[in-house]
């Protein structure tokens, strides 16, 4: 651990300090924030004594990002959340919006110092250790991921940065400089074992003994998990982050049964039904949207803010010695899919049809015939079948058979040869509307 003192405090002692860090936070915002004085009014709160405790936090509303994004003006580009002076700021990070127009991530010193820290702490939790190589896909740029990559230096890699779409600079540096540690986004790392299979490059037999996957959901399916580390010849572990809250804020440890929040005492975490906003008891094994809470932040603090990602909790002692709750995302909401009243994840399939190897690449695509998210089944799905296989109506009475059974869902399924479905330098698609 970075700070075994921190990771490794009991829960309940971390569970106190949040208290006292979320009321200062709630009176900063109360203080600075025009659209939290506003929005906290229009639900009864005038006060931040009035809104209580962490104890009470599930009575506040909801922050959504079209919210944020309504309060924007070419006088105020960054939001009404804005809470910090220009003189105040040293960093702003972007994010695409869906209109074209980017949002803005300020962060203060303390904002981003306390970024590097959670991301740091989430990265060492897989293992990699100073003095290591670790070679990365990561482009930074405008986007929050250039804190994760201050984190790599704030454990001590050596850090050999490649960007998205470099696989032939990508693969040269893992043969010639021999790094102990891939940073890549799930996708593209089964876009890499395709790659050196093709080419006949022992990727498993590189130097590379840890694979760390983020970005996007998938590096914690236990199949997709299975596939990555044979092809790799490695432990792979996750980490995720969310733009307006902070970058690697939970890292999985070796144990590889859940991401730790590597950004504990900077966040608090909550969970709720994602149709109704309801808020979700933790417990192990719970299961509804991840809702954020800044707790020390100041540029552009952010409560009860909706990620859209849906998690499952798991609770109880690791063997690691952190502490404290541990998520694995199972998928985006805003992929979500409703079947005959049934929550469909795109990524939950693919765990599933990925079960099906060596008959199957592992590759699916989701093609619902209705807009929106409700659906009449059967769901059609296109599986593609492994290299040289042939599409065997058995097979895909098999999966359609074990999508029914586990996700209690009815699909059609299309099996399609090897290399119809588009592979990613980044990030997979696997709903096509």
């Amino acid at each position: 651990m970075l700070a075994r003192e921190v990771e490794g405090r009991p829960w309940p002692e971390q569970v106190a300090l949040d208290d006292e860090a979320y009321k200062a936070q709630l009176a900063y915002l109360f203080d600075r924030s025009a659209f939290y004085r506003e929005k906290l009014a229009a639900a009864g709160i005038a006060s931040a004594e009035a809104a209580g405790g962490l104890a009470d936090i599930a009575q506040l509303p909801l922050t959504e990002k079209s919210e944020l994004r309504a309060t924007c003006t070419p006088d105020n580009p960054i939001g009404g959340h804005l809470c910090a002076t220009p003189s105040e700021i040293v960093r702003i990070y972007s994010t695409s919006g869906t209109t074209g127009t980017p949002s803005y991530i300020p962060l203060t010193a303390s904002d981003l110092d306390n970024w590097v820290t959670g991301s740091a702490r989430s990265y060492a939790a897989s293992g990699v250790t100073a003095g290591q190589r670790a070679v990365s896909s990561y482009n930074a740029g405008p986007f929050v991921a250039g804190a994760a990559i201050e984190a790599f230096d704030r454990i001590g890699l050596c850090h050999i940065p490649l960007g998205t779409g470099n696989t032939e600079r990508l693969m040269s540096a893992v043969e010639l400089l021999r790094p102990e540690a891939a940073i890549l986004t799930p996708s593209y790392a089964a876009y890499l074992i395709e790659w050196a299979a093709e080419r006949s490059v022992d990727l498993a037999g590189s130097s590379v003994k840890r694979v760390l996957v983020a970005g996007e959901p998938g590096g914690g399916e236990p199949a997709f998990r299975a596939k990555l580390e044979e092809g790799w010849g490695a432990r792979v572990t996750e980490a995720m982050g969310i733009g307006d809250i902070g970058v690697s804020l939970w890292g999985e440890c070796e144990e590889q049964n859940g991401m730790h929040l590597g950004a504990r005492g900077f966040v608090h975490a909550e969970l709720i039904e994602p149709e109704t906003g309801a808020a979700v008891e933790l417990e192990d094994g719970a299961t509804g949207e991840l809702v954020l809470t800044h707790l020390q932040h100041r540029a552009a603090p952010l409560l009860r803010f909706r990620t859209r990602d849906h998690v499952l909790f798991r609770l109880g002692e690791c063997s690691c010695g952190r502490s404290g709750p541990r998520v694995r995302c199972i998928g985006r909401t805003d992929d979500m899919l409703i079947v005959r009243g049934v929550n469909v994840f795109p990524s939950a399939v693919r765990e599933v049809v990925s079960a099906f190897a060596p008959e199957v690449s592992g590759h699916i695509l989701v093609k619902p015939l209705a807009a929106g998210v409700k659906q009449e089944p059967p769901l059609p799905v296109s599986v593609e079948l492994a290299r040289d296989a042939i599409a065997d109506a058995e097979l895909a009475e098999a999966i359609r058979e074990r999508l029914r059974n586990v996700l209690v869902v009815q699909t059609h399924i299309d099996l399609v040869p090897w290399g119809s479905l588009r592979r990613s330098e980044y990030k997979s698609k696997l709903v096509e509307h």
